[in-house]
């Protein structure tokens, strides 16, 4: 069985730095028999304990910053915005031989 990653568990730690305070509000004020105020706070701080997760879900792991810093972006460059495939090389490109890949992914079909 394969465990949770770093990353995983650096979310949740995240998340939960985040939550604590407002889970603990919740508890307060559900034992002094607010009910309404200690089921926003219990609300808000489930959304705030996922909140790290979506933001890297949003943004991409750290193989997708990886691929931004390298300059590559987030897409291979196949398809565009309206799901229609374009053409990576022009036609000088393709009479001089030069391979549009990027080096790395030349490397990886090696």
């Amino acid at each position: 069985m394969k465990g949770p990653g770093i990353l995983w568990m650096l979310q949740t730690a995240a998340g939960f730095s985040l939550a604590g305070p407002l889970f603990f509000l919740a508890a307060n004020y559900l034992f002094a028999g607010r009910y309404a105020w200690g089921v926003s706070f219990l609300f808000f701080g489930l959304l705030v304990l996922y909140f790290p997760t979506y933001l890297v879900n949003r943004i991409g792991g750290p193989r997708a910053w990886v691929r931004r810093r390298l300059g590559r972006g987030g897409d291979d460059g196949t398809e565009d915005e309206d799901g229609t495939a374009t053409d990576d090389g022009s036609d000088a490109d393709r009479s001089s031989g030069v391979d549009p890949r990027s080096t790395l992914e030349r490397l990886r079909s090696r």
